[in-house]
């Protein structure tokens, strides 16, 4: 998140031509730079006319994620709430560190701390760019790490309605993209754009995204199974910024359209610069974790 630009700023990189304009037109008669304006403005359409859909949908994604880098690491406090398909409530407090890791994708370890039948259970997630992550879990019950397969990556966290690889960090080279449309929700102007998981383990074929043109935060994601039948929707609400960059919301609730079972996840206590280091986030973090 660090480039600033409008909510109606077109995304993709400025053309050569463009900055060169930008540059000659103060030095120029003004009869000269109305004639250029007037040349502007008829080029304009007929580029924005040849830029694809996939081209803005990657636009749009690259420019979310360029502004929520250089964060560093981050530390939360968060209460998980499950909700059967009768509206009957279990409830789970954890807490969670995240490091930001150079040309990779974040590394981040959560850790339960009650109630006392989960209390200790900590997992491990290194998200890359390209390839499949590497998750761990580790069960204080069995005094083991358990690495979670690949192959298993569209299975339940602990439970919840979050599958492991939606807890994973979201990279922009884990998808392929297309812009759908502008479209208004929860009273924000939003792009709506379409991806598609690279992995073909994926238990999605695809999520639909809404991001706020304003700061490209995701308010909404619908995400549909390998059927192509809508299975679960995301939203995020209540952000609030931080080091006067980074948006974080204070929660995310999922619902399974399939089963009517639901997990809202409530986040307090954000903290960022703690100072991690890898060794925070090794696999034999995962056993000092209490």
């Amino acid at each position: 998140m660090k480039t600033q630009i409008s909510s109606n700023t077109y995304l993709i990189p400025k053309p050569a031509w463009k900055r060169t304009l930008t540059i000659l037109i103060p030095k120029l008669l003004l009869g000269n730079a109305l004639a250029i304006l007037l040349i502007l403005s008829s080029i304009l359409p007929l580029t924005a006319a040849t830029d694809t859909p996939e081209e803005k949908g990657l636009a749009i994604a690259t420019e979310a994620d360029k502004r929520d880098t250089g964060f560093k690491d981050s530390s939360s406090e968060l209460v998980m709430i499950l909700r059967n398909r009768h509206g009957q409530e279990s409830i789970r407090d954890m807490r969670n560190k995240t490091l930001e890791v150079d040309n990779d994708g974040d590394k981040t370890i959560i850790i339960f701390n009650k109630p006392r039948d989960v209390k200790g259970t900590a997992f491990l997630s290194f998200t890359h760019k390209s390839g499949p992550d590497d998750q761990w879990l580790y069960l204080p019950a069995l005094k083991r790490v358990k690495r979670i397969a690949s192959n298993n990556k569209s299975g339940p966290f602990m439970g919840s309605e979050f599958a492991y690889e939606d807890i994973a960090s979201q990279e922009v080279e884990k998808y392929t993209y297309k812009y759908l449309r502008d479209e208004e929700y929860q009273g924000l102007d939003c792009f709506v754009i379409e991806r598609y998981p690279v992995d073909k383990k994926s238990g999605y074929t695809r999520q639909v995204v809404w991001l706020d043109k304003a700061e490209y935060r995701v308010q909404k994601v619908d995400y549909y199974d390998r059927k192509n039948d809508l299975l679960k929707t995301l939203t995020s609400k209540n952000y609030k910024q931080y080091l006067n960059q980074y948006w974080r919301p204070d929660e995310m609730h999922m619902v399974n359209h399939q089963t009517g079972k639901s997990t809202t996840l409530i986040w307090n206590n954000y903290k960022f610069r703690n100072g991690f280091t890898k060794r925070d986030f090794d696999k034999n973090s995962l056993k000092r974790a209490r």
